[in-house]
């Protein structure tokens, strides 16, 4: 069944057919997830320091623990649900594409899915166990049927899923204050041959530690599916009701996500900062989405407002055209600096210079994408991993001609 998604009015797309702004969204939400990430890379334990309360928050006792608590805060969980609303977006956009040229759907969309699916288990095997392209690509399998489906009926998946999540991080929440959760900063918690592993373990090692507890290490996916189809879902209502458009019409909705996202979403921030470090899951899984469409609201207002594209613009909208290859290489680049099979940087300089080497580091890796993106965009169209997409897909696509096609 294929059904077609009216383009919103005034919606301004680039040259290349792509929505300007969506672009500049895409850079900034994945360079954003770095400001979580690097955390995560630099702390002891590394990824599995998190289940275990290594690297939290130092709140707000110096002006190290203040810098690194506000830096963190301002990122953890909104640039990630920002870029799952904006991967709801992608889809709605290529379901539109296809059915203006009378393909079947989700037809070869399957396998794009199931393509970034195999991506994602790559990327967690070899590079980073807290991977988030393969619970997209498990989301987008549904979503792209629920678009076949009418709005009623995507509507109704969209808010029981919202309202169950929420639900659920309650219960959790409420598990942990009962049980007297004894999370916070430190490394105590980790055992010391995963920080030795990290610290100066070999790369083969680290990839068997990851599947050996690949059950452990892909619990958020499982946990936060409930969120990841409202985001999905919310971001293809923005879309259908023109939130990226150049237009006065467009201009009014970002306006509104701006004052009720950052309206809402920082007092509870600020709540469950109180409550830490019994409110982590309220803040990050709860008010973090509320913010990050506040962020969206926030960086359009920003960009209706620009005349001309700087730097920061085209560094910005290049990484966004190159989303996937950035996302993964920041990882990459991460573990290369921070890891014992690189510069081992997390063992050798520990808390010293603690948080403004770490800050140095995202600072770098954002520069360096975005300068890398922009040269690489002057010669070919795509970015590295979606070119080897785009190619493996379309030879698939060239084994099974025109199958079902609605023209």
């Amino acid at each position: 069944m294929t059904e077609t998604l009216s383009t919103p009015a005034g919606t301004r797309h680039t040259p290349g057919g792509r929505l300007a702004l969506l672009d500049v969204l895409r850079g900034t939400a994945v360079l954003g997830t770095l400001m979580t990430n690097v955390w995560v890379f630099t702390a002891p334990g590394a990824e599995w320091g998190i289940l275990t309360g290594s690297g939290g928050m130092p709140g707000f006792t110096s002006l190290p623990g203040g810098a690194e608590t506000l830096f963190r805060l301002a990122a953890d969980g909104k640039f990630l649900s920002m870029l799952t609303i904006l991967f709801g977006v992608g889809i709605a956009i290529q379901f539109d594409s296809a059915a203006r040229r009378g393909l079947p759907w989700p037809g070869t969309y399957r396998g794009r899915a199931l393509f970034l699916l195999a991506e994602g288990t790559v990327h967690f095997i070899l590079v980073f166990a807290w991977d988030v392209l393969m619970g997209y690509a498990v989301t987008a399998l549904l979503v792209a049927w629920l678009l076949t489906r009418s709005d009623r009926a995507r509507g109704r998946v969209m808010w029981w899923a919202g309202g169950l999540h929420l639900l659920l991080m309650a219960g959790l929440t409420a598990a942990l204050v009962a049980l007297g959760n004894e999370g916070g900063g430190g490394d105590g918690g980790v055992p010391r041959e995963v920080v030795d592993l990290y610290a100066h373990g070999g790369y083969a090692d680290q990839i068997a530690f990851r599947l050996e507890n690949a059950v452990a290490l892909r619990m958020e996916p499982l946990l936060t599916f409930g969120l990841l189809l409202f985001l999905f879902l919310l971001g293809v209502r923005l879309y259908r009701a023109g939130a990226f458009g150049a237009d006065a019409a467009g201009r009014r909705i970002r306006t509104r996500m701006l004052g009720w996202g950052l309206g809402l979403g920082v007092p509870l921030t600020a709540l469950s900062v109180v409550a830490a470090p019994d409110g982590f899951l309220l803040g990050r899984y709860c008010a973090a989405p509320l913010v990050a469409v506040g962020y969206i609201g926030l960086i359009g207002t920003v960009v209706d407002r620009v005349r001309r594209e700087g730097p920061l613009m085209k560094g910005l909208t290049s990484v966004g055209r190159t989303a996937l290859s950035a996302y993964v290489l920041q990882n990459v680049l991460c573990v290369l600096v921070s890891y014992g099979i690189g510069l081992g940087l997390a063992a050798r300089l520990g808390d010293s210079g603690r948080p403004w080497w770490v800050m140095g580091l995202w600072a770098v890796v954002c520069s360096v994408l975005m300068a890398g993106s922009a040269l690489w965009l002057r010669r070919f169209p795509k970015g590295p991993l979606e070119s080897v997409q785009s190619r493996i897909l379309r030879r698939r696509g060239r084994a099974r001609p025109r199958e079902g096609r609605l023209s």
